[in-house]
């Protein structure tokens, strides 16, 4: 199957996860997204792929081949987050991605799912053979995440940015759908040897720290 043979003009079907449920973004949801993401706008460097072409999207709305996903609790079905895809291109059958996950909802494993989720239904039913990422170099809890499901570091990226008086650079890291699909049964990531209905200690609605990612 060529890459994105399923029609862009039907809704893209809900995907479900261990945790959480990918479904298509409803008008009331926007108004919480974008909540979200001003809470987001003070711990920009924890993003996790395209950080601020993800926020546009709950502005603009898909564009081309790419999708955009809420992120729901499988229990209770709460709104946590979004995802999107980012350059997706159906003749080169790579693609990238950009997520969120609100703050109060982090540490939860909701992002690793919610990404591996996002990379099976590209892999798997759309047919794309490549995704790569861009993580800020000191965003280890990212690296850490990313390495985890299987991405492998391609190279790095100074960055034109300068925070603090030093120089930022991007780590890039790629997935291939043979390197996804070859993965051992339980190299799901963390949320895979915790179970699906774990909690962290500090209980559901622990406000992690600005420094830390979902």
């Amino acid at each position: 199957m060529r890459p994105d043979a399923v029609s862009r003009s039907a809704p893209e079907p809900e995907q479900v996860g261990r945790k959480v449920r990918l479904r298509e973004v409803g008008l009331r949801d926007r108004r919480v997204l974008m909540g979200f993401d001003r809470d987001m706008a003070r711990e920009a460097s924890t993003l996790i792929g395209g950080g601020h072409r993800h926020w546009a999207s709950h502005r603009s709305g898909s564009a081309g081949d790419d999708i955009h996903f809420g992120i729901e609790t499988v229990r209770g079905r709460m709104l946590v987050g979004s995802v999107c895809t980012i350059g997706a291109d159906p003749v080169t059958g790579h693609f990238g991605y950009g997520i969120g996950i609100a703050p109060r909802h982090q540490r939860c494993g909701y992002a690793t799912d919610a990404i591996t989720v996002l990379l099976a239904h590209m892999f798997e039913q759309r047919g794309f053979r490549k995704c790569e990422v861009t993580v800020y170099g000191g965003n280890l809890a990212s690296l850490s995440l990313h390495a985890g499901l299987g991405f492998r570091e391609e190279g790095r990226l100074r960055d034109t940015e300068v925070v603090r008086g030093e120089i930022k650079y991007l780590v890039r890291m790629g997935i291939t759908a043979e390197e996804f699909a070859a993965r051992p049964s339980d190299g799901l990531g963390d949320f895979g040897r915790r179970g699906q209905h774990r909690r962290p200690r500090r209980g559901k609605h622990w406000r992690a720290p600005a420094a830390v990612t979902g």
